[in-house]
């Protein structure tokens, strides 16, 4: 039975949706999978993260900005014995903060934990955004091989609402804790995945469960064709 640990950080649980659709589909098909949420408990950020709606929306959301830009790291925490397990496939979720991964995610992609799973070890990773995603994307794709950790593949999830519409909407959520009709006067989209995120997801899932299973070789086997490939 190939083993599948989805890994990812969640404050509007946008991530755990998709992982729970991931693992919907994979358990269909026989995996064995296993969730584990990033906590990020960094005292120097973490306390404005342990409640919706946030104390001050604009201020505690800019004021990750210095963090973000200058790729900060901080103390998180997985499960205790999610750095145990053998995995045949390691998938990333990680939301977009100023277009970057956020801080929790790169804390853990530069963590020993990270280094022990993925090692020698197919990945994914799936960005969640508002529409800017491929920085997110590529800078997880990157930390993650420097782990020793071998690209599979990757994709995105989008918010509904376009550009400026998703990111009132987002205000208005961090700032009230539910979904409005209105903000500033602006007609809005509940804030959160566009309703088709969950075929999406499972299509994901099913994708890579393709390439690592049945025809396709999983675990050390995939690692060992990849490698005559890249010869």
């Amino acid at each position: 039975m190939p083993r599948a640990l989805l890994v990812y950080y969640t404050y509007t649980q946008q991530s755990r949706r998709i992982a729970d659709v991931m693992e919907e589909a994979l358990r269909a098909r026989g995996w064995d999978v296993r969730q584990a949420s990033i906590e990020f408990t960094d005292e120097r950020w973490s306390e404005r993260f342990t409640r919706l709606p946030l104390r001050h929306p604009y201020g505690d959301v800019v004021g990750m900005l210095p963090a973000q830009v200058r790729g900060a790291t901080g103390e998180i925490q997985l499960p205790d014995d999610v750095g145990e397990g053998d995995y045949d496939l390691v998938c990333i979720g990680t939301p977009t903060w100023f277009f970057r991964p956020s801080v929790p995610v790169r804390s853990f992609l530069k963590s020993e934990t990270a280094g022990r799973l993925l090692d020698g070890k197919p990945f994914a990773i799936y960005a969640v955004c508002r529409r800017y995603w491929s920085i997110n994307l590529k800078s997880v794709k990157q930390l993650a091989t420097e782990q020793g950790g071998e690209y599979v593949d990757g994709t995105h999830f989008v918010f509904e609402g376009g550009q400026i519409r998703s990111l009132l909407s987002l205000l208005s959520y961090f700032g009230k804790g539910e979904n409005r009709e209105r903000y500033l006067g602006v007609k809005i989209p509940p804030s959160g995945l566009k309703p088709d995120f969950a075929d999406e997801a499972r299509a994901f899932a099913n994708g890579l469960a393709d390439r690592l299973e049945g025809g396709g070789p999983t675990g050390s086997d995939f690692r060992m064709k990849t490698n005559e490939k890249a010869v």
